[in-house]
């Protein structure tokens, strides 16, 4: 735990799913005592895609049992990053509620049109994966660091081991991703003067939907089964296991506290040792 986060509010986007990197940051910055906002977009009744998260209802249940298990105050907020008009609303909603915000923590992301090389990606998949991933941090920072002027803070943008070592077939996340690690660098050296440090995390292989989602369109391709293919996996990842997503909260919020009050700029990974450069 944290205590200097006690009191302070934080958004955390993509936070709608249980088992999801966004909910466990958000349930470790609420385990420190801070207020936090969780956002994600609101998944239709007739949608199939596998990497989107819950209706309102079971999202809003997310946010009020961290409210009752914490004490802290909680809130869900439906946004859809690659929309400007949700994102100020957003934004707006957020001043109303709370005025200032100190923690932000873009984690919403999406991958689209894989498996697939650059020569035969889909344009519309392509440019939809970019827009999230790295346009979508954009949109958030742009509307909600007004609201951190005032009292300072810290921007924790999820990236990626993609960002860093490109993946097979899986172009659009890789270089969505690598751009969010310029744009950390850019928000850093920006936002310096006004007391808001600007970080980037790149989590590994972490078990959460979208990596059995990973293992389950491997195993298709290859002929295999998603249990083999977790298991060759593992191979290549030094501490011999997956990561979970609290690691990455845990590194999160590390970011978030006064504990890394000198480091900004930095993109630091959360890989097993999978990933050993900088």
């Amino acid at each position: 735990m944290y205590p200097d986060l006690k009191g302070k509010t934080a958004l955390v986007t993509g936070a709608g799913k249980k088992t999801g990197i966004g909910y466990a940051i958000a349930r470790k910055l609420a385990d420190s005592g801070a207020n936090v906002l969780l956002a994600d977009m609101v998944k239709k009744d007739d949608d199939n895609q596998p990497l989107l998260s819950g209706n309102r209802a079971e999202m809003m249940a997310l946010a009020e049992g961290l409210a009752r298990r914490f004490d802290v105050k909680t809130a869900f907020i439906a946004v859809d990053v690659a929309d400007n008009a949700s994102v100020r609303q957003m934004a707006d909603e957020i001043k109303s509620r709370f005025e200032n915000l100190q923690i932000l923590c873009n984690n919403a992301g999406t991958v689209l049109g894989v498996p697939s090389a650059i020569h035969t990606y889909d344009d519309d998949a392509w440019l939809k994966t970019l827009d999230v991933n790295l346009n979508g941090v954009f949109r958030v920072s742009k509307a909600v660091i007004p609201l951190m002027m005032d009292t300072g803070g810290s921007v924790i943008n999820i990236a990626s081991r993609a960002a860093k070592v490109p993946p097979l077939f899986n172009g659009a996340y890789a270089v969505a991703k690598a751009g969010v690690l310029m744009l950390t660098k850019v928000m850093a050296r920006e936002l310096a003067g006004n007391g808001i440090r600007v970080n980037a995390v790149c989590p590994g292989v972490i078990t959460t939907d979208f990596t059995r989602w990973r293992f389950y369109l491997e195993a298709q391709i290859l002929d295999s089964t998603s249990t083999e293919r977790e298991a060759e996996m593992v191979k290549t990842i030094p501490m011999g296991r997956l990561g979970s997503a609290e690691e990455v909260a845990n590194l999160a919020a590390f970011l978030a506290s006064d504990q890394s009050s000198y480091s900004t700029g930095q993109a630091v990974n959360v890989t097993g040792g999978q990933l050993m450069e900088l």
